[in-house]
């Protein structure tokens, strides 16, 4: 083909193109003259914008915004008015703004040609966005009570965002947005209820700025470095949320535990310890510890323990397995050692008897757990010759 006419081709298609183009602005400045079809106006910029070579335009992007800022104020009105309008569309409405103008700021902002940067829209496009800003932060509390956490995550990350962004740099909302850590706390929350990892954590270090909701912070952040396998971070975490806080239920019972999975059953005792004398009247504390103390072969510790949790409330299932399991065991040590077992025949019988009522009562308040009772009372009814209980139970156990 021709070079010349590959180069006239070019520039019918130039042409034609930019006359595209200035139809599409002039079709959707009319539309938003008329404030009717706003919504076909915003299309017909966006479509414009998808074009990487109309990205500099101003004239699309500053038509776009006028489109969008004409919804919102619609809405805006409607919304005052308590006309019939779908809140949720308002608050999409303010974080379209918020996206094309940070946007276009980045456009506005450009060196010219000695290097200067001087932008001309800045000023007065930040003073529109600072009014309607706590919007953002609305808009994600509105979502969160609708439970759609994915939304409402993008708000409070938009409103978070603006810390970052040059267009609001006069407004230093680092230092002066007193709402800045608790929308990060909620940025946290959100992305801890969609178990997305780094959404979760993208946020949690401004978060911890937030002390009124430190307790449940702490909370999802455990349980999502627990999601990560990060072994190190999760107990560390579950240490500060015990030292503040060592009543809120989520700490204790998890940090006993991982310090018994990694077998440092003293660093346990010492967390029940330090939880008792937080609250001594604690049935979930004491009943922590008796656990440790019957692990541990501290029978008459955990006997001591047990009795008066199970005389404050009897329906305590635990407390009478953790009872009768701590007179049963020492049974079992002197049955095991051969050489003592005939010396001390009395005594062993004696501690399968005392151990006995607390099993059984244990079997009444927990009958589905035969993976606890059934064997020892296995032992304990063929060592006491009760052959009637004994058979009971033994059929229990062949079925199983």
């Amino acid at each position: 083909m021709n070079r010349k006419f590959v180069v006239i081709l070019f520039f019918v298609a130039f042409a034609l193109s930019g006359y595209a183009q200035k139809k599409d602005i002039q079709t959707a400045r009319t539309y938003i003259k008329s404030k009717k079809d706003l919504d076909k106006a915003e299309q017909l910029m966006l479509n414009l914008l998808k074009d990487s070579a109309n990205r500099n335009n101003e004239k699309i992007w500053l038509t776009l915004y006028e489109a969008q800022r004409a919804i919102y104020e619609q809405g805006n009105e409607k919304f005052y008015l308590k006309q019939k309008y779908d809140t949720a569309s308002l608050f999409s409405a303010t974080r379209n703004l918020f996206q094309t103008l940070e946007a276009f700021d980045s456009i506005d902002a450009r060196p010219d040609e000695k290097g200067r940067v001087r932008p001309k829209f800045r000023k007065k496009h930040a003073e529109v966005l600072n009014v309607i800003r706590p919007n953002l932060y609305n808009g994600g509390v509105y979502f969160i009570k609708k439970q759609d956490y994915k939304k409402a995550y993008e708000y409070f990350n938009t409103y978070i965002d603006c810390v970052n962004q040059p267009l609001f740099e006069e407004y230093d909302y680092a230092k002066k947005d007193k709402h800045i850590a608790e929308a990060a706390y909620w940025t946290v929350f959100c992305g801890y209820k969609m178990q997305d990892v780094q959404a979760t954590l993208m946020n949690s270090k401004l978060a911890l700025e937030d002390n009124s909701h430190y307790e449940l912070l702490l909370q999802y952040l455990a349980e999502t470095y627990k999601l990560q396998a990060d072994t190190v971070r999760y107990i560390q975490t579950l240490e500060e949320g015990f030292e503040r806080y060592p009543e809120f239920p989520f700490f204790f019972p998890r940090l006993v535990q991982s310090y018994v999975d990694q077998g440092k059953a003293d660093k346990a005792m010492k967390v029940c310890d330090e939880a008792i004398e937080s609250d001594s009247t604690n049935r979930i504390f004491r009943f922590a510890k008796s656990t440790l103390l019957l692990n541990s072969g501290r029978f008459d510790e955990c006997i001591e323990l047990c009795k008066p949790l199970i005389e404050e409330d009897s329906t305590m299932a635990d407390a009478w397995l953790n009872l009768g399991l701590a007179y049963f065991n020492q049974a079992v040590e002197i049955d095991k050692n051969v050489q003592n077992a005939r010396k001390r025949h009395r005594q062993m019988i004696d501690l399968y008897r005392k151990a006995k009522p607390y099993l059984e009562q244990y079997r009444l308040l927990a009958p589905d757990m035969k993976d606890k009772w059934a064997l020892p009372l296995y032992t304990i009814y063929l060592n006491l010759n009760m052959g009637k209980e004994f058979d009971e139970v033994d059929k229990l156990l062949r079925k199983k």
